[in-house]
């Protein structure tokens, strides 16, 4: 039951951007590939087809409709805030023991099949006063991919985000870093002082600069599935 769990060392990272990729690279090479992102903030049947759920259904060639969204992100709120806040502002509380059964469930029932699941937020993300989205990781049984972006205070943000998952024993398949809008900081710098600390736990970074070209994105997903050790 291989696959990825894609998550980040914050909000705003490229999560979804990098999770569609990894989907399109497995479907072009013929591999059966589902794809989940549970939580969903900031979400309105207005911006449903401009939603993380709708690009995941482009990445896997599927319809955008009501029915299909429910099944990639059962789990949506209106504002556009962390889940706790999202769920307190229509009166509802998130149930993580509901999304832990789906995300085991996905896994499971994939077979052989590829399995991506995206999370929301950054890796510490809290879902109520006891979980947080690392314990949803470390549940899943899946490699995680940490998504990161150029900006000033990234470093240390991605490597807390190392730190915690490595610790609770997720094994890291790749870092990749999103060249961030506006920032003088590059990816090459950022991904070389990030580099040995990858390194150490087995691990590797991989730059993505804006508008890559198709030959980039299909050396980034050909380096991250190597390093987790899945056969495409």
């Amino acid at each position: 039951m291989p696959g990825l769990f894609v998550t980040a060392a914050g909000t705003g990272s490229g999560k979804t951007y990098v999770a569609a990729r990894l989907v399109e690279y497995l479907r072009r090479r013929g591999n059966d590939v589902r794809a989940f992102k549970p939580v969903v903030t900031g979400y309105t049947a207005h911006t449903m087809a401009e939603s993380d759920c709708a690009v995941l259904l482009a990445a896997l060639g599927e319809p955008v409709s009501p029915e299909r969204i429910e099944a990639v992100s059962p789990w949506r709120y209106r504002a556009p805030l962390g889940p706790i806040a999202a769920a307190a502002a229509e009166g509802r509380r998130i149930d993580f023991g509901a999304i832990a059964r789906f995300v085991g469930d996905a896994v499971h029932a994939s077979g052989t099949g590829f399995t991506i699941v995206e999370g929301l937020g950054g890796v510490m993300v809290p879902f109520d006063e006891e979980h947080t989205l690392l314990d949803l990781v470390t549940l899943s049984a899946l490699p995680a991919i940490v998504v990161t972006g150029t900006y000033l205070g990234s470093l240390s943000h991605t490597l807390s985000a190392l730190e915690v998952l490595t610790t609770r024993g997720v094994p890291v398949a790749g870092v990749v870093v999103n060249e961030s809008v506006a920032s003088a900081i590059t990816v090459d710098d950022t991904a070389s002082t990030l580099a040995p600390f990858a390194s150490r736990i087995g691990s590797g970074v991989f730059g993505l600069r804006h508008d890559p070209t198709p030959g980039e994105l299909a050396s980034m997903c050909e380096a991250v599935f190597g390093v987790a050790g899945i056969r495409r």
